[in-house]
């Protein structure tokens, strides 16, 4: 039997000897192992996103689950629409923040023909500092990490390789979710984008979703807004109804800097704001009767006084008119 035993244990010293090609070697058990390198915020990979199997699964999930879902929690109104039939994509979209909620339902919002092949600029600080949300942003939202608190050349470089590619692109140029729903300072990368690319960018407002899924900070009190202040806590989700409303698309006139072809971009998305209440006209007289060395887009900063004063400024009156989705 010792005979037996000893010649099973030199057929398994035979069998570990041959392993090591087969298989990684064992880690020494003095050694610290290292950890494992994830690739996180703008270094993370999401090219499989775009790839047809994800689009596909993406597509079916957003039409047979997540515009269902919006049109219970989120009856849209929208507006404008005339003007994404005669745009040439791929396109631009800038559109104000007040929600986490604003992407999915400008996404869901969005015709068939822009709806399938849009991506998303998101904060490559808040939605891709893990892997789990990495991979779901990037799969339901088909979102791309952005850096928003400073310029980064990787991510412009980025944005404008998709541009050229064919795909439709959203950004939120405030940068950060509003706190209190008056709009904050544009920047520039939507602007500079549409110099570099020569595509058209289509202003967008978006009404009453902050009622859908208001803003918090951490505390549960008001959050400061702004690049890089998001809170990590959601308000509590609610059923009130949204406006969409599009814009003519814009183009940067010859020998307009990026600086004022985003200050007319701001001022653009905050016309359309006036139309919520009103009509085209009423709107553009309301803009004429306004301070001209304000502009249209400072004014809709709203008022420089307390939280209270700027709370009860802001109009805050339901729209009205039926819903009318996108085929």
């Amino acid at each position: 039997m010792a005979g037996a035993g000893d010649h099973a244990q030199q057929l398994l010293g035979r069998a570990r000897a041959i392993r090591l090609p087969l298989a990684p070697p064992s880690w020494p058990a003095t050694v610290e192992r290292p950890e494992p390198e994830r690739k996180l915020g703008l270094d993370y990979d999401h090219a499989w996103s775009r790839r047809y199997p994800a689009r596909l699964a993406r597509a079916m999930v957003m039409d047979n689950l997540a515009r269902p879902v919006a049109r219970l929690i989120a009856p849209a109104t929208l507006r404008g629409l005339e003007h994404l039939r005669h745009v040439e994509g791929p396109v631009i979209f800038a559109a104000n923040h007040a929600s986490h909620v604003d992407t999915p339902l400008l996404l869901t919002n969005l015709p068939v023909e822009f709806r399938h092949h849009t991506m998303v600029a998101a904060a490559s600080d808040y939605f891709f500092d893990r892997t789990w949300k990495s991979m779901l942003w990037s799969f339901s939202l088909a979102a791309i990490p952005f850096e928003r608190k400073k310029v980064s050349r990787k991510s412009v470089d980025t944005l404008a390789e998709l541009l050229d590619e064919g795909w439709n692109l959203v950004i939120f140029p405030e940068g950060g979710r509003s706190p209190d729903g008056w709009t904050q300072p544009f920047g520039g990368v939507a602007a500079y984008l549409a110099r570099r690319t020569a595509r058209p960018v289509v202003p967008v407002y978006l009404h009453g979703t902050r009622h859908v899924l208001p803003k918090t900070s951490d505390e549960g009190t008001r959050a400061p807004g702004g690049s890089g202040t998001e809170g990590r806590r959601g308000g509590q989700l609610r059923r009130s109804p949204i406006s969409v409303l599009f814009g003519a698309p814009l183009t940067p006139d010859e020998g307009e800097n990026a600086h004022r072809f985003s200050d007319r971009i701001e001022a653009s998305v905050a016309n359309l704001s006036r139309e919520v209440h009103a009509d085209w006209w009423q709107a553009r007289r309301a803009v004429s009767a306004t301070d001209p060395s304000e502009g249209a887009a400072l004014a809709h900063r709203g008022p420089d006084a307390p939280a209270w004063r700027r709370a009860w400024a802001l109009d805050t009156r339901p729209s009205s008119g039926r819903a009318r989705w996108p085929e």
